[in-house]
Formats: structure tokens, sequence, C-alpha cells
């Protein structure tokens, strides 16, 4: 997708209360943007640019051997690997079932990222390879219909108890598959207390985001049946349709 701030404008209609945060891959060092100054954790670095900050970061901005690993710049430590950390932290039973998580985390590939930038949308002067929405749930709805509007798509969040960033920053880029998640989950996060609890996390990958915006131009924000004569209207379809045995008890 070309870039163009203009392609944004829709979700100024949003009202979100943090600005969604683009989040770009890079073999090379970015040219006009500032490098983080701080050694933060993946996670820590998308709410310094939900704060407004542009920035970013090479592997030696990493403070969290979770995000080294997930990005593909750095192989985990044994213990992690082997589930002793994990177990230790009591976030699992014990090692084969922390284990598993190295089975199934999303990892980008060693060698395709040296550099990743972050940018409030507002800021925005690249192509996203991800956007990051922090929604309250009446904007998820809006944000997952308008990504199956047209293909009829599922809706499927993926998530972990431990190494949240990679759901939230890798799995859509390397699935090219749209995820949400709840804050409040996940042990990093939740421990440096990040996020507001009970929203959405909504993640979407650059080969979406077309679609998405067009369908966000074209399609009702609040449905005929969420109206305040809702019923009345599901009733009159139900009808026009010869749906038999159509009543309110039915359709309420």
């Amino acid at each position: 997708m070309i870039f163009s701030n203009d392609l944004y404008s829709v979700f100024d209609n949003f009202g979100f209360e943090v600005p969604p945060v683009a989040v770009k891959y890079l073999t090379r060092r970015p040219e006009r943007i500032e490098k983080l100054g701080e050694k933060l954790a993946f996670c820590e670095m998308l709410k310094k640019a939900q704060e407004g900050k542009t920035f970013f970061a090479d592997d030696a901005s990493q403070a969290c051997d979770a995000g080294l690993y997930v990005l593909g710049q750095a192989e985990a430590p044994g213990p992690y690997i082997s589930g002793e950390f994990g177990a230790g932290l009591k976030i699992f039973q014990e090692p084969r079932s922390a284990a598993r998580l190295y089975h199934y985390i999303p990892r980008i590939n060693p060698g395709v990222v040296h550099y990743v930038a972050f940018a409030p949308l507002k800021a925005l002067s690249f192509d996203p390879d991800v956007l990051v929405i922090l929604a309250q749930t009446n904007q998820t709805e809006i944000l997952l219909r308008a990504m199956s509007y047209r293909t009829g798509q599922m809706w499927s969040s993926k998530f972990s108890a431990a190494i949240g960033c990679a759901w939230i920053m890798v799995y859509p880029y390397l699935a090219g598959e749209l995820n949400y998640v709840l804050t409040g989950l996940g042990h990093g996060m939740k421990r440096r207390k990040l996020f507001p609890e009970g929203y959405q996390m909504v993640s979407i990958p650059f080969d979406l985001l077309p679609s998405l915006l067009q369908n966000l131009q074209e399609m009702p924000w609040t449905l005929p049946a969420f109206q305040p004569d809702g019923l009345e209207f599901v009733q009159r379809l139900a009808e026009n349709l010869s749906l038999a045995g159509t009543d309110k008890k039915k359709i309420e």
C-alpha cells in the first residue's frame, strides 16, 4: 500500500483514547527517525509510542530477552527453552508445560529484522507492517466487522500466558491475520502495568489494511438492528423474506 496519512483519517472517527501505533520491521537503519535513547522491553516500546513518541530500536535497545527472541535477534537462554524459567515464575505447573511455549510462539527468522520503528498514527511517515490499536469493546466490534465485512472471515484471537508481545506485534506480520487480545492478560505486560485492563489490543497486518480501510468507509458502523427501532427492523426483514413463524419472541 502506498503510504499517505489521508488513508488513515477514517480512524479519527473512533475517538480512541490513545493513538493507534504503527510498527515497521527493517533490515536497514531508518532515516529521519531518531533512535530510542533508553533500553525498554518490546511491549514497553509500544506503550512509549502510544504516548506520542516516534523512534526506532535495535537489538541494543531491547531490555527483555523475549523481544530479542521473537524478533529473531537472539536465541533464548537455556532455562527459557527448557521451561525452567516459566515454571519458576509459577506461570506454568512445571518445565514441560512452560517449554511448550517455544514450540508455538510466533518468531521472525533470524537475519530479517535488525531495526524496529514505532510511530503514533498522527506522526506516521512510513507504511506500517502492523497497526496496533488499543480499543474499547464497541470500537473493537466495528474493527472486527470491517475485517470480515467483505469476506465473511471468522474472528479469531490468539494469545499465550507469557511473551504476549509476540501475538500483538509479530503474529499478524507473519500470518497476515488480524489478531485481538484482552488487556490485563499476559505475564510481562501485566507485571509492568502497561495498559488499562479490559480493553482490546487489535493488531492489523499490512496486507489487510487496504480492505479494512475501504470497508470502514462503506459499511454501517452502527447496524440497523442496534438502532432504537432495531427490533422492528429485524421483524420487517424477516417478513419481507417470508421467514416462517417470525414473531418478536423469536427475534429478540
